[in-house]
């Protein structure tokens, strides 16, 4: 079987601050300081995730303090204006919240991220209900791996899935994350499936490749990265 990529469940963080909806101004300020994090799902019902309260969204309030915006400036900062006046989670929330699936894989969850420019994603079931968090620093845990388990998966469950003989034929070295495949394999037109293959083992930086075609065929050796 081949590699299966880890899943947000794996990742994200269970225990996870959050507001209802009529929490008062300071309540999430409060909360937020208590729970050192920038951010809060806004929550309705038993547990809903309706919208995402950030720090973002509070400045506005210190923002306009000191300060009376004529019409021209309301109108070309609206959302901040409408901040500024805010008494609840439910009126300073950006809404919808963006979350995420506990089963979407890791580089699902870092595209909503990149896509949507937020820093955490609140993590939701089928009906909505908050179950975690993950965060952009939960994504990259898996650069944590060693390279010796980096080297054992991609051993078993690439290597020794597409050769016979993958200790004698295809060595697999790992350095810093960086996978080294050095032999010979019997069809070097393989060598570029073997790669993205490699490549998509959660943890892996980079692959390079040094291999050439069976002792008794005539072939020019591929050698290189990033295919």
């Amino acid at each position: 079987m081949l590699n299966i990529p880890h899943i947000v469940r794996d990742v994200m963080t269970e225990t996870v601050a959050a507001v209802d909806r009529g929490a008062r101004f300071k309540e999430v300020v409060e909360t937020m300081e208590r729970w050192k994090v920038s951010a809060l799902p806004v929550l309705a019902g038993e547990g809903r995730v309706v919208g995402v309260v950030s720090e973002a969204d509070l400045l506005p309030k210190e923002g306009f303090r000191e300060s009376d915006p004529d019409r021209l400036a309301q109108l070309r900062r609206v959302d901040d204006v409408r901040r500024a006046e805010a008494l609840t989670a439910g009126e300073l929330m950006t809404s919808p919240a963006h979350t995420v699936r506990a089963d979407a894989t890791l580089s699902q969850a870092a595209r909503v991220m990149a896509r949507e420019s937020v820093k955490r994603l609140p993590v939701v079931d089928g009906r909505g209900m908050l179950q975690g968090i993950v965060s952009r620093a939960d994504l990259l845990k898996v650069f944590l791996r060693s390279d010796e388990d980096l080297a054992e998966e991609i051993r078993r469950n690439i290597v020794g899935t597409l050769f016979a003989a993958p200790a004698r034929d295809l060595q697999v070295t790992v350095a810093d994350g960086v996978v080294t495949l050095r032999g010979r394999v019997r069809d070097t037109s393989l060598v570029p499936v073997i790669a993205r293959l490699v490549r998509a083992v959660e943890g892996v930086v980079d692959v390079e490749f040094d291999v050439t075609g069976p002792a008794n065929a005539q072939s020019e050796p591929s050698v290189g990265r990033n295919i």
